[in-house]
């Protein structure tokens, strides 16, 4: 993929918007709740997460959607996007997409909405997408929303999957602008390699294994992941990805101001960095208190208070992440000028908008020392 920084223009980030449940849950209770045969010094020190949030009951990843969209138009000042692009694997229905509904909850028209399914990497893929629609004039305004409720899906009794999931949602604005803008999109890499489809997998429900026949297995319907081998290709595929674009910008990495991997697991995000020479300064999550959030966690990072408090705008930043498919994306820009917000997500579509909010409750992470890969 060509480097953005080739063209005379680029797509800009000008709003970013966070939307989190508000029942948090700790390790103790995840572990009570599945009778899991483990303990929270196993959980912190494997995965780096002491909490995360849960949707309640009746809350959808399009109501979260709702929320970090309002989020991020209030942090943009209220422009009025010509574009919808919602990356999640935790749809509301299988059929329809989940972004027109998204669109029209926030009183946007009939402007062009759809979802994006590139499961943990799909943020990043809608940005990668959003930006060259910008560039091509298709749109100038477009609205990126990272959303899932990881907790629909995961099985409470599955000690590889349960401990790791969050729900929220997180959102960015984007409009034109040129290389040395702050929130700038400068350089990108995507990537994806089928072979590994059988690693992250929900095996029912699809035209795979429909509805009315035998099922696959039972739990079939459950998120279900090969930790240590999606551990190994997370290492190596977001390292790859992150060269790639570094290289495309030229920029070393020690001029980084931020790095941001897709939070999957503390000592994964580690491994990447020390292979790229990042230092522990300039790295940056939330997954300490969000856990594993799929599409919206990279976004959710970028929305948190204490890392805008770390990072001026203008730094450079780089942004990697790998998921289910498998895939991979990788993205090089500018930090945003844009101060964050956050909204609680409605209760319902006809809920009143809520005043948004700064994230100043949001808790900076700690990091973890890599030891060896997580136990199945």
């Amino acid at each position: 993929m060509m480097s953005l920084a080739e063209s005379n223009a680029t797509a800009v980030i000008t709003g970013i918007g966070a939307c989190l449940p508000e029942h948090v849950v700790d390790n103790d209770t995840v572990i009570a709740r599945g009778a899991l045969r483990t303990d929270d010094t196993w959980i912190r020190t494997r995965t780096g997460i002491a909490r995360r949030r849960h949707a309640e009951q009746g809350t959808s990843t399009g109501d979260l959607a709702v929320g970090a969209g309002r989020a991020a138009l209030d942090s943009a000042g209220d422009h009025r996007p010509d574009m919808l692009l919602l990356a999640t694997s935790t749809p509301d229905h299988p059929c329809p997409a989940t972004a027109p509904a998204v669109a029209h909850r926030l009183g946007l028209g009939t402007i062009p909405a759809f979802d994006l399914a590139a499961v943990c990497s799909g943020f990043l893929y809608a940005l990668v997408t959003a930006t060259a629609l910008v560039r091509a004039g298709t749109c100038s305004t477009p609205l990126v929303i990272g959303a899932d409720t990881y907790t629909t899906i995961v099985d409470p009794r599955d000690r590889e999957t349960a401990p790791i999931f969050g729900d929220g949602a997180a959102a960015v604005l984007l409009r034109p602008g040129g290389h040395d803008a702050p929130g700038a999109v400068l350089a990108t890499d995507l990537g994806a390699d089928g072979s590994g489809s059988d690693l992250i997998t929900v095996s029912g429900g699809g035209s795979r294994h429909p509805r009315g026949l035998p099922s696959p297995g039972p739990d079939s319907h459950y998120f279900r992941m090969q930790g240590r081998t999606v551990y190994a290709h997370a290492v190596r595929r977001m390292t790859q990805s992150s060269r790639t674009v570094l290289e495309r910008t030229g920029w070393p990495p020690d001029t980084l101001g931020a790095f941001i991997g897709h939070q999957a697991n503390q000592r994964i995000l580690d491994a990447v960095a020390e292979r790229l020479g990042i230092a522990a300064a300039r790295r940056f999550g939330t997954i300490h208190h969000t856990g594993n959030t799929a599409a919206a966690s990279i976004p959710l990072v970028m929305a948190d208070s204490t890392v805008h408090a770390a990072v001026r705008p203008g730094e450079r930043a780089l942004l990697t992440a790998f998921g289910g498919g498998l895939t991979w994306a990788s993205v090089a820009l500018n930090w945003p000028d844009a101060v964050p917000r956050s909204q609680p997500p409605p209760a319902d579509p006809d809920t009143t908008p809520l005043c948004a909010a700064d994230l100043s409750r949001s808790h900076p992470w700690t990091t973890t020392t890599p030891t060896s890969t997580p136990a199945s």
